[in-house]
């Protein structure tokens, strides 16, 4: 038999390479294209489902005014621990949080000018706040703008009056979180900056870009060792109203009733479900948001919808049949509004017990149309989280910047986990917060869909490459 001449050998062992070459270009292509199907099945599910706004409406029409502490956060903790339940869930629990017992009683303010005649303002206490007695306190009162102010006017200008801080978000700043950073201090810092300088009582201009009735509440922390005097919230038409009046009558006064009461401390609970992880199950990855909401709002913006989209996190992972490489946990933590216990509870226990947590994603700056996600993460760190951007230019969802997550995963940093926020536009956001206008109707179904596929996607991705 003859031998084959060296050129024909030479050919084929050229196909054979060439063949090999194309099988693995093909293999990594198809791989490739394994994550994009991925992602669009998690957000054809999300955007066809109305689980998530059903569990949001059910939140907010029937547990309204969950603050911690109180029977509508009770009955929040048993639906939601059922929802979860409902989205298949692997296991699902209630880990126990010492949270304060906070009740607001009866409220009214009304202000009296010798020129302008009398008028009842819009008012709400400020939460931790101490009341007055059940007749009220009257007394002159005086606008200042900022810390310095005060310090400027001192004991001799204010004591024994009602200071009125009256500093307004910065429009200019398009991040509105900077505009709420740059005047926030007044209420949580206010009241004890003035009792500092003798004032009975503090007004506070309430914490939102909007000009409307609505008084927006929010905690207050009294410093160490100085006298704890009442502080409510005024809404900004009004507080735009008293500050006019000031300017042309100085003597007028102010009677604020405020009955507000502090109890002692009880218990609550984190709701807590997870999706067990295929290869590394002992390795975590939480996604939460805060169940507890102000008593005076439904609270949909500020944080039902947060919540009801760590719930579609499992729901998604498990009607498609994605499996996680680490556990996955959604978490509906209590009390984040007042002490921020649900999630100093859950690191303490997870640190307790020597768990690791590789990841951390809070959703609790509203549910509006998604934009995208911020990292606390150095430049190195940063860029790699940056390469999946590609994953997500088919959704508009653009944004992977340096930030922090939130402040109920913030004690998870100490334990390794990389800290994500959420994050949708926020132009809206606090027009709502902390507010009797935080309701159901202001969530807008597709908006808070968009955000539920966001996040599940981005918890995917990031189990996926191990970033």
């Amino acid at each position: 038999m003859q031998s084959m001449p060296r050129s024909m050998s030479n050919t084929r062992e050229v196909q054979k390479i060439i063949t090999v070459f194309l099988l693995v270009l093909v293999s990594h292509l198809l791989k490739a294209q394994e994550p994009a199907k991925i992602i669009s099945s998690v957000f054809d599910e999300a955007l066809t489902d109305r689980t998530a706004y059903n569990n949001l409406e059910y939140l907010c029409k029937h547990t309204k005014g969950r603050i911690a502490g109180s029977p509508a956060a009770e009955k929040a903790i048993e639906y939601a621990r059922q929802a979860l339940i409902n989205a298949g869930a692997d296991t699902v629990w209630l880990q126990k949080v010492p949270v304060p017992h906070w009740v607001r009683g009866n409220e009214k303010c009304s202000v009296k000018s010798s020129i302008h005649g009398k008028k009842d303002l819009s008012i709400t206490a400020l939460g931790l706040s101490v009341g007055t007695t059940e007749e009220g306190i009257t007394a002159k009162i005086i606008e200042v703008h900022d810390f310095e102010e005060l310090k400027t006017l001192g004991l001799k200008s204010i004591q024994g009056k009602i200071v009125f801080f009256n500093r307004p978000f910065d429009n200019k700043l398009i991040n509105s979180f900077s505009a709420y950073g740059g005047a926030v201090n007044q209420r949580t810092m206010g009241p004890s900056e003035a009792s500092k300088y003798g004032a009975i009582a503090v007004i506070v201009r309430s914490m939102t870009q909007s000009l409307d009735k609505f008084p927006h509440t929010g905690v207050t922390r009294y410093a160490d060792g100085v006298n704890k005097i009442p502080a409510v919230a005024v809404s900004t038409l009004d507080a735009e109203l008293l500050s006019q009046w000031l300017k042309t009558d100085s003597s007028l006064t102010i009677h604020l009733l405020s009955t507000c009461k502090n109890y002692p401390d009880a218990w609550s609970y984190n709701v807590i479900g997870e999706v067990y992880g295929s290869l590394k199950p002992h390795e975590y990855i939480t996604v939460g948001g805060h169940l507890d909401a102000w008593d005076i709002a439904e609270g949909a913006v500020d944080d039902g919808g947060g919540c009801v989209q760590a719930i579609e996190t499992i729901r998604i992972y498990k009607k498609l049949g994605i499996k996680p490489k680490r556990t996955v946990r959604a978490v509906l933590f209590m009390n984040e509004e007042m002490t921020a216990t649900g999630g100093k509870t859950y690191a303490e226990e997870a640190k307790n017990k020597g768990e690791v947590h590789y990841a951390a994603l809070e959703s609790d700056r509203g549910v509006m149309s998604p934009r995208g996600f911020s990292f606390d993460a150095d430049s190195t760190k940063l860029e790699k989280l940056r390469s999946l951007t590609s994953w997500f230019e088919p959704y508009n969802i653009r944004d992977f910047d340096k930030g922090g997550g939130g402040s109920d995963i913030a004690p998870l940093k100490a334990l390794g986990a990389l800290q994500i926020g959420y994050i949708p536009d926020s132009q809206r956001y606090f027009w709502y917060h902390h507010s009797a206008n935080d309701t159901f109707e202001q969530v807008n179904i597709r908006e808070l869909q968009m955000g539920s596929a966001a996040i599940a996607s981005l918890i995917y991705l990031l189990d996926l490459f191990d970033l």
